[in-house]
């Protein structure tokens, strides 16, 4: 399935339309955020002492004005002598994301209190003291990194894709000395929470920044609510130990802001006491989700190659495919025929080809070399810095062999060989100058047997790349295959990183992409599927071992403590012949290559290598 153009970031709201109240502003918003497909839901309330019937004619009225909103979702109207249980019940139904409600006349009319309305609500709210304005130019988003700063986030960026509006976070660093037990906390604990949020905003270069010390939090977001359209924060300003509560802070903005309001409080439990230093590293799911949806590209969206040319061509750019094999010879002269035919022949998208090679003992240079590829042996490369084994030791001397601007790389053992494999990769590349990485996913079956499980390969991922990156890298939780052999970049920046030499070097560059680039220069594009053949179960342990390897040095580097020692590097095989069982010990030392803009070598012109 393709992924969507936008950030997906509020996949279902409700919105109830209430008779009785301020019909206007539910369907001015469901009009907002039309492009969001919001979901409305009309309700007649009928005192306890009248028959149902006679709320029959609002009914009727009520689905007269979705429909002039322009609602393409089915219409829905309850009629209830109880209406607050019967949203309850559609909630548990429908089970939206988000349900957004008039304040305060909403509550009057399903005749609730707020404590009601915090406690009882199972999903994300908003409520919104309008009017809203008749177009939304500034959204202000106050934020201190507490519980509701996530959907705060995901609000504000959700309204601005519907109405083009601007975006300013707020964060305001309280001067006032505490006057609460729960808040007698240092400077430096008050911002704790913030900190983990500052990193999801750094990555938000769409959101304007403001940084402000105010002994007077209220009154500087009042004053920043007077230049914008719209002003965005949590319901809680403070989290008392006991009940729930608007806070002082929010119970003036709501009261003085000159523009529109709307208060958020997520559905998740809220911590007692005071927040902590983690609350707000819990927003890092709004700047996952909108990478995804806006960086996670269809091979199907460029099947088009003479655009992709033409692309190529206004941009002035050359592009090389290397492919590291290593006793290939029952799949390589399909992959190279088959990319050589469609992508050099037919459409000359494809600048060069070349094989790197780490030393196969069967055909495999052979076949490459009739047609026509140079081949190089990676081991007899740049000599001087001697040679090592590994895949990403071919990856690294592969920006020496080749001279394309954009450099992509594709395993040799595709069974399903396919040229989107790889027009896959080049597409985002072209189309989106800001990507400097890419990397492809896919469905990958797993063969056991004669048979052919769908979706069983990715066992290393799953069970190792992806549990690591989640927990020390989360803005990478959303690459979907870490460790894909499809991927490639811009020269300019492959040319900076460091390469592992062996199993590592995928993960090794991701992370090395996202420290010194950002999250948005990485893409993904799903290349449907991929069939290859699996390995053995002892050799994905070593590969699982030389990747939590990575990430403890990349950890060491970053937090400038040292974890590993020179026996960690050895892993423990176990063996078994006949009914006995022994240890056989197993190097494996994931050792780092520098960026190869640092070798004289390659700087002097990049002389072509002599081939093998």
């Amino acid at each position: 399935m393709r992924a969507a153009r936008k950030s997906d970031l509020l996949r279902r709201i409700l919105l109830p339309v209430i008779h009785g109240s301020n019909t206007q502003l539910p369907l001015e918003l469901a009009q907002l955020l039309a492009s969001e497909k919001p979901q409305l839901l009309g309700i007649v309330p009928v005192d306890p002492d009248e028959s149902l019937s006679t709320g029959a004619a609002a009914s009727r009225q009520l689905r007269e004005l979705m429909r002039s909103a322009g609602s393409t979702q089915p219409l829905r109207t309850l009629v209830s002598h109880n209406p607050w249980q019967e949203l309850l019940n559609t909630v548990s139904e429908e089970e939206p994301d988000l349900l957004i409600l008039e304040w305060p006349t909403a509550l009057e009319q399903l005749d609730i209190s707020l404590e009601t309305l915090l406690r009882e609500l199972p999903c994300d709210l908003a409520l919104v003291r309008g009017p809203l304005p008749p177009r939304l130019s500034k959204i202000l988003v106050a934020l201190r990194g507490g519980p509701f700063a996530e959907l705060a986030l995901r609000l504000a960026l959700t309204l601005s894709h519907a109405s083009g509006a601007r975006v300013q976070s707020l964060h305001v660093h309280s001067t006032r000395t505490p006057d609460v037990p729960s808040a007698r906390r240092t400077a430096a604990q008050r911002d704790a929470a913030f900190r983990g949020l500052q990193r999801v905003l750094e990555n938000l270069p769409e959101i304007e920044q403001r940084h402000i010390d105010s002994g007077d939090p209220a009154g500087s977001i009042i004053d920043a609510s007077k230049r914008s359209s719209l002003t965005i924060l949590g319901i809680a300003a403070h989290i008392p130990a006991t009940g729930p509560s608007f806070g002082r802070t929010v119970q003036r903005v709501l009261k003085e802001s000159a523009g529109s309001v709307i208060l958020v409080r997520s559905s998740q439990p809220l911590p007692t006491g005071v927040l902590p230093e983690s609350a707000g590293r819990k927003a890092i799911s709004v700047l996952v989700d909108k990478w995804f949806a806006e960086n996670t590209y269809h091979a199907e969206e460029f099947v088009d190659l003479k655009r992709l040319l033409a692309l190529k061509e206004q941009q002035g750019l050359t592009i090389s495919l290397a492919m590291p094999s290593l006793n290939e010879e029952a799949t390589v002269g399909k992959v190279i025929r088959t990319v050589k035919k469609a992508l050099m022949e037919r459409v000359p998208l494809v600048d060069e080809i070349v094989l790197i090679d780490s030393g196969s003992t069967d055909r495999t240079r052979t076949i490459a070399e009739k047609l026509d590829v140079p081949v190089y042996v990676h081991q007899e490369l740049l000599p001087e810095y001697g040679a090592r084994a590994g895949k990403g030791e071919a990856l690294w001397k592969s920006l020496y062999a080749t001279r394309g601007d954009i450099v992509a790389w594709i395993d040799t053992d595709i069974v399903n060989i396919d040229p989107r494999f790889v027009y896959g990769l080049l597409g985002p590349l072209l189309v989106n100058p800001e990507l400097q990485f890419i990397k492809g996913f896919y469905r990958r079956p797993l063969r056991v047997g004669r048979q052919l499980t769908a979706g069983g390969g990715g066992r290393v991922t799953e069970l190792t790349a992806r549990p690591l990156l989640n927990l020390f890298y989360p803005e990478l939780s959303g690459v979907v295959q870490p460790l894909s052999g499809e991927y490639g970049g811009r020269r300019a920046a492959l040319e900076k990183l460091t390469f592992y030499s062996g199993y590592g070097v995928e993960t090794g560059l991701l992370i090395d992409v996202l420290e010194k680039y950002g999250l948005s220069a990485i893409g993904q594009v799903d290349l449907m599927e991929r069939i290859h053949h699996n390995q053995s179960l002892e050799a994905l342990g070593m590969m699982s071992f030389a990747i939590i390897q990575v990430v403890i040095q990349k950890l060491e580097r970053r937090k400038g403590v040292e974890l590993l020692e020179d026996v960690n590097k050895t892993m423990k095989l176990i063996r078994y012949s006949g009914e006995r069982f022994s240890l056989d010990v197993q190097e494996i030392n994931e050792r780092l290559r520098p960026p190869m803009l640092s070798l004289p070598e390659y700087r002097k012109g990049r002389a072509r290598p002599r081939k093998s």
